[in-house]
């Protein structure tokens, strides 16, 4: 505009906080955008078994009453317990031994050229095979379990730190290095810093991966856990208690997502401001 109008004068009054600067058009966080895709979510699904009108498709209200009477029963809160346990173990494993080689393969270019051909194999083996092959060596156990779905996570975890080690600054580590900080220091305050969204990038995708493959795992070779029983819900086409247990099994994933990965890569990289 002429004459030194106020550019600014063409957007809503509601989306300018004091100074001129925009204001979020949801100024309650975006908590709300959630929640209400949730709800529409919810409201779809009831139309839709209104609709159909099929056991195929309970309404949400039965599969809750289900979820109410298999928390009840203690049959929930079990398997589930035994689940995470899995998740929570596998997890740890595959993000410490994934991180260690990261970092060495992008240190060090002859490891990177020895093991690029290991990484490539093990990022297109399926992970049926991987589980497969685990439980035929090492028997139907935990320890056979946790293992087969490590392996299967491993070589991602790899890929993402790799190329976080080949991105740190070396201007960064040489300042470090002519101040004389300690080595502990320098790699608390000048390296991790700088690897720390990708080991998040790791992490969050890892923890998506891994939550699959543990239900394949219970599913073929466990008595216990959430894959343990979907799969006997799906042997008498128990629909209900299939959602039962597949929603509040997405409800934990979306609370670890809401209430520690956010906030922990926030919390994070926040010096990158």
């Amino acid at each position: 505009m002429k004459g030194g109008a106020d550019d600014t004068a063409v957007l809503p009054s509601s989306s300018l906080r004091k100074g001129g600067r925009m204001k979020p058009l949801f100024p309650r966080g975006d908590g709300w955008v959630r929640l209400a895709s949730l709800l529409g979510f919810l409201a779809l699904w009831q139309f839709l078994a209104w609709l159909l009108q099929s056991t195929s498709l309970p309404a949400p209200a039965v599969v809750f009453g289900r979820v109410v009477d298999e928390t009840v029963s203690l049959a929930l809160p079990w398997h589930l317990a035994i689940t995470l346990a899995r998740v929570v173990v596998s997890f740890l494993l595959a993000m410490a031994i994934g991180t260690a080689i990261g970092i060495a393969m992008g240190r060090w270019r002859q490891l990177d050229l020895l093991l690029d051909g290991w990484l490539v194999l093990g990022l297109n083996i399926p992970a049926l095979v991987t589980i497969i092959l685990c439980y035929v060596w090492f028997g139907l156990n935990d320890a056979a379990a946790i293992f087969a779905v490590a392996v299967n996570k491993i070589p991602t975890v790899v890929v993402t730190v790799r190329e976080g080690a080949r991105a740190i600054d070396r201007n960064l580590m040489q300042v470090a290095h002519a101040y004389r900080l300690p080595r502990w220091r320098t790699l608390t305050r000048v390296y991790l810093p700088q690897l720390y969204p990708y080991l998040m990038a790791a992490a969050r995708s890892g923890l998506s991966l891994i939550w699959k493959i543990v239900l394949v795992v219970e599913l073929l070779g466990r008595s216990n856990g959430i894959g343990f029983q979907l799969n006997m819900f799906f042997q008498f086409f128990d629909i209900a208690g299939i959602l039962a247990y597949t929603l509040v099994f997405a409800a934990i994933v979306l609370i670890v997502e809401a209430a520690a990965l956010r906030p922990l890569e926030r919390r994070l990289t926040r010096w990158r401001g």
